[in-house]
């Protein structure tokens, strides 16, 4: 038996999540005709209480959309040093959009209104990039699944206004945060004139994340999304699967930060380990002492058929999911604890 750890990405749709497609309705998407897509999108329109929203086939698609909506070649987008928009896209940013990355020096990927302030270019200064928008991660990838105070988030649309600027959230793990913290989607929906979000982490699903936004921003979003190569047909079994989950997966996300919690525990406590990262949702990010080899550490779970993913730098990364039941729970600590 295989425990893999490295993200949640790697689960496979469960029984129920299969009927849904077999059974679905399927139409032509790229005419509009797909009802199990077209009812997706409306449905996660409605939830965060915005007029539309767009299947994409990646997370990483949907970002790249939401940069080109909101910007002109040229300009600049203030983000987290630690973004997923910046590090791993592919320098989508500067290719798709010509646009540059202002990184901010956060905390876990997460900063302050005052940062993302003191980093916006004068506008009448022509000799830096013309800043056009600001996007946050939430939850934050490379900052360990830590989630994003709300108030902080406030703040930081109240700079946005004052500055004429555009506000996106890339919510891959948004369903996490929401879980952990108990607020809506139409919080977040009032706060962000874009949001990502993905059916293939948490919620289990094969494939799939959803652009949401207003009418004036997502009138053009089709058209980038076909630019970006991102036409489907048929689309509506992977739709299909994204409804299933959102009835029936977003509760048990709990289980999967109470199962991350106690594996950082456990790993709080092995002399091999330096520091644990706190956990806040579904990821763990732990640190090796100096004199302990990172590559040998992976293939040692290894062979204990554990997989987990390195990070550099003697860091190492755990993500617990719906694939990663209570049996593999107790054995992954047992096999922990006499590591």
């Amino acid at each position: 038996m295989i425990i893999d750890l490295r993200s949640d990405t790697v689960t496979k749709p469960t029984k129920g999540m299969l009927d849904a497609m077999i059974t679905t309705q399927v139409g032509d998407d790229v005419y509009k005709e797909d009802p199990t897509v077209n009812a997706l999108e409306m449905r996660l329109a409605k939830m965060f209480g915005k007029d539309e929203a767009l299947f994409f086939p990646t997370g990483s698609m949907a970002n790249q959309a939401a940069l080109k909506l909101h910007t002109n070649p040229g300009e600049q987008v203030i983000c987290d040093k630690y973004a997923h928009i910046y590090n791993y896209e592919g320098g989508g940013a500067s290719f798709n959009s010509g646009i540059s990355c202002k990184l901010i020096d956060g905390h876990r990927g997460m900063f302050t209104a005052e940062q993302a302030e003191a980093s916006i270019n004068p506008p009448d200064f022509y000799h830096s990039p013309l800043t056009s928008l600001i996007a946050i991660e939430n939850t934050t990838n490379k900052g360990g699944g830590a989630y994003w105070d709300f108030e902080a988030l406030t703040r930081i649309k109240e700079v946005t206004d004052k500055h004429n600027l555009g506000y996106h959230l890339d919510g891959a793990r948004l369903w996490n945060a929401l879980v952990a913290t108990n607020e809506t989607p139409k919080q977040y929906g009032e706060l962000f004139d874009t949001i990502s979000v993905c059916l293939s982490k948490g919620l289990g699903c094969p494939m799939g994340s959803v652009l949401i936004g207003n009418k004036e921003l997502m009138q053009k979003a089709v058209r980038v999304r076909k630019i970006l190569g991102g036409g489907m047909r048929q689309i509506g079994y992977m739709a299909a699967c994204g409804m299933y989950a959102l009835d029936n997966h977003l509760s048990r996300l709990e289980e999967d930060h109470k199962k991350a919690k106690a594996i950082a525990e456990t790993l709080s406590k092995l002399s091999k380990i330096k520091h644990v990262e706190p956990v806040d949702t579904n990821i763990i990010i732990f640190e090796l002492n100096d004199d302990v080899n990172e590559l040998e550490f992976i293939n040692k779970l290894k062979e204990k058929h554990i997989y987990i993913i390195g990070m550099g730098s003697n860091k190492l990364r755990m993500v617990t999911h719906l694939d990663y039941t209570d049996n593999m729970h107790e054995m992954v600590l047992s096999i922990l604890k006499d590591f």
